[in-house]
């Protein structure tokens, strides 16, 4: 059943508006210097951010085996309840009180993320066969974007923390992410049985052999018995968790490097939260579209060679640059750009690895990965930073991304029986 089906637009729409939502929890960096001078030590700080992600993966796979009962409407919408649960609960008991904030924030928060994450990725798949990689990118690039417009309304642009306090901007955000992602929610469902796109003939039709067409479509019970599952969920791991340990120090490394070479506190802390809300974050997200349209010309697996061999280089060179203005800004756009691209790249390569039908449980599996690596790498940071060595995580770190390099060359798609 083939129709051009100019509704399928809308689904980016809703999947754009969920995402800006759900990308708040990469805008917590903007939050930490009030935590830090409100007597959190930096480990602490980035135990909410471990949290959030740990609980945002494992929910996830929840997610997955979920969406088939009740519908991907309800699903997301279900996410955006508990997201916006979450910050306003945190806001009304105490901002700054360490175990109610990891508990409403990290965990709660977390997990109304991980509920409604899943659910643009595969509506967007079933609705674009055609353009899975594009299609994947716009789906979460409101994630990258979300983290700058969350991190500027907090600070530089709505100083809402300053003239508001801590609490009170939670609260805010937690009614703007229930509402928006409610919202969203509305265009969330798949397209009848066979539909496909006007003009469209899917790969296995024709014979072809296709960039990312598996042999089979497998279940997660299936794909959890390969060799394969197990060198893409390290490859995510570890190029995740270079990523996001350098999300969670881009406010405080830059900012002590940069003080060490003469630069005010005022002025460091100015500069850093330009690095993160600016350049990270419009790159972040412009990757995700970027390495999701090369994918659909190189191939997932070729594309995630390029992304992880290149951030293992810019992860072990940031330490030198981030203590130079220039060369901060510029760091953290390539880690932003080369970290978005895990978003779009890794539903591609499960997709053409295991098949596109379930996609939506399988890749719930994969994405276990972002919950590892956002423990090791935030906890790596920030144990590292209280003893003052920042430059040793990003050298771990860069290091596992070259490894992530040569475990994706070994994938291969597991062949019919």
């Amino acid at each position: 059943m083939s129709d051009q089906g100019p509704n399928r637009w809308w689904v980016v729409v809703g999947a754009v508006l969920i995402q800006l939502c759900l990308g708040a929890i990469y805008a917590w960096s903007v939050f930490t210097p009030s935590l830090t001078e409100a007597g959190w030590s930096k480990s602490q700080t980035q135990d909410v951010f471990a949290a959030g992600l740990a609980f945002f993966a494992i929910v996830m796979v929840l997610a997955g085996r979920m969406m088939p009962k009740i519908g991907p409407r309800a699903l997301a919408m279900a996410g955006g309840i508990v997201l916006g649960l979450g910050y306003f609960l945190a806001g009304v008991f105490g901002g700054t009180n360490y175990w109610s904030t990891l508990l409403l924030i990290g965990v709660v928060g977390g997990s109304g993320i991980g509920l409604g994450y899943v659910v643009p990725i595969a509506v967007g798949m079933r609705w674009f066969p055609d353009k899975k990689g594009l299609i994947t990118g716009l789906a979460v690039a409101g994630f990258g974007f979300g983290a700058m417009l969350w991190v500027k309304l907090a600070g530089a642009w709505g100083h809402m923390i300053a003239s508001m306090g801590l609490n009170t901007t939670f609260m805010i955000y937690g009614v703007v992410f229930a509402a928006a992602v409610v919202l969203g929610g509305i265009w969330m469902r798949f397209p009848a049985e066979g539909w496909l796109p006007r003009g469209y003939t899917p790969p296995e039709a024709t014979g072809g052999a296709g960039k990312s067409k598996a042999a089979v479509d497998m279940t997660s019970g299936q794909m959890l018995k390969t060799a394969s599952y197990f060198l893409i969920l390290l490859t995510f791991t570890f190029s995740a968790g270079a990523g996001l340990m350098s999300i969670g120090l881009m406010k405080l490394f830059p900012m002590q490097a940069l003080e060490a070479g003469g630069m005010s506190t005022a002025a460091a802390s100015a500069v850093a939260g330009t690095a993160m809300a600016v350049f990270f974050s419009l790159a972040n997200g412009i990757g995700r579209i970027a390495w999701g349209t090369l994918s659909d010309k190189l191939g997932a697996k070729r594309s995630i060679m390029i992304m992880t061999a290149t951030q293992g280089v810019l992860v072990i060179l940031f330490q030198w640059m981030a203590g130079t203005t220039g060369l901060l800004y510029l760091g953290a756009a390539l880690i932003g750009f080369n970290f978005g691209g895990n978003f779009a790249l890794f539903p591609v390569v499960t997709a053409g690895t295991f098949g596109a039908k379930f996609v939506g449980q399988n890749y719930g599996w994969v994405f276990l990965a972002y919950g590892i690596g956002g423990i090791f790498g935030p906890k790596l940071g920030g144990e590292l930073g209280d003893i003052g060595n920042f430059p040793l995580a990003f050298t771990i770190c860069g290091v596992l991304c070259l490894v992530a390099t040569a475990l994706i060359a070994m994938v291969k798609p597991p062949r019919a029986a």
